[in-house]
């Protein structure tokens, strides 16, 4: 017949929501018999009776430690007389197929298919559970390993660490990076070698070194210090003040004001001391006389 949702099912389900199951069963309502041994007629032969007519509805599949009931009918049969022994709770249904009697529950029920399922599913949980193990003993190994490479690892970049070769103390990462560090292959630390207390005493070294000497009390006046290459006077190595820089030639260049004086000097003394008046006595004669009047070139017209 149709349900109300318009499907076509069985009549009896319509009237009866057989109820989910774990392992996913087509359940079907069961069948209760209940016989009351009145009469002539003897149950047991009538059980067995319907016990081979009703097979094909309830027998169940063999699988591994109980049998499968899907889509098959659960048929328990009873007595009144099982009833008033062992009540409605007791051991006193007997389902087609199995040979002894069980509480009303386990007869519809399939309790070795629910033990087999727990123990399948308390497998499993063990054997994630052992996979989970076998997990973090791997992260705990990989772990351990990746430690032991990164202690050797350390230890070999220790061993590397350059030591200064003034003080021998180990550089830091920071002076190390900056020792190696190049300009186009070019080396940019002056001092690679040197830790950076011992680069900071050798910089100031090599500035103190450079450092040039305190200029004496006559180079330092502005005169001087614009003419870095000034002359010495030959005779007293005095600084030439003469025949160098804006001050025109003179005819001793080589020496100083005071000393070109006491030479010019004593050459006047030495033509007094002689009567020589600088020309000869052919050149007096020889000279042309001069016009007291007219220009200074008029000779030359002569």
């Amino acid at each position: 017949m149709k349900d109300t949702d318009g499907t076509e099912r069985p009549m009896w389900r319509t009237r009866w929501s057989a109820p989910a199951t774990f392992s996913g069963d087509r359940a079907h309502p069961p069948v209760l018999l209940v016989f009351n041994p009145i009469g002539e007629r003897n149950p047991a032969r009538t059980i067995a009776r319907l016990h081979e007519l009703t097979r094909h509805l309830w027998q169940g599949e063999r699988a591994e430690g109980f049998h499968d009931y899907d889509g098959k009918i659960p048929i328990i049969a009873t007595s009144l007389k099982k009833l008033r022994e062992h009540g409605p709770t007791g051991p006193a249904f007997l389902r087609l197929g199995r040979t002894h009697l069980q509480p009303l529950r386990d007869a519809i029920g399939n309790p070795r298919r629910e033990a087999a399922q727990a123990r399948a599913r308390e497998a499993a949980r063990a054997r994630q559970e052992e996979y989970q193990a076998q997990v973090r003993r791997a992260a705990q190994e990989q772990a351990a390993k990746q430690a032991a490479e990164a202690a050797r690892e350390a230890a070999q970049r220790e061993a590397r660490r350059p030591a200064c070769a003034s003080c021998g103390t180990r550089c830091t990462d920071e002076r190390w990076e900056a020792a190696e560090k190049t300009n186009w292959g070019v080396p940019v630390d002056p001092h690679p070698q040197l830790c950076d207390g011992c680069k900071h005493q050798a910089v100031a070294a090599t500035q103190e070194a450079d450092r040039p000497e305190p200029l004496p009390d006559w180079a330092k006046q502005t005169d001087f210090l614009r003419y870095p290459r000034r002359p010495r006077c030959t005779e007293c190595k005095a600084v030439n003040r003469t025949g160098w820089g804006p001050v025109p030639m003179e005819a001793r260049p080589t020496l100083c004001g005071d000393c070109d004086q006491q030479e010019r000097e004593g050459i006047e003394q030495s033509q007094i001391e002689l009567g020589w008046t600088g020309r000869s006595q052919e050149q007096e004669q020889a000279l042309p006389e001069q016009k007291a009047e007219g220009r200074w070139f008029s000779r030359f017209r002569r």
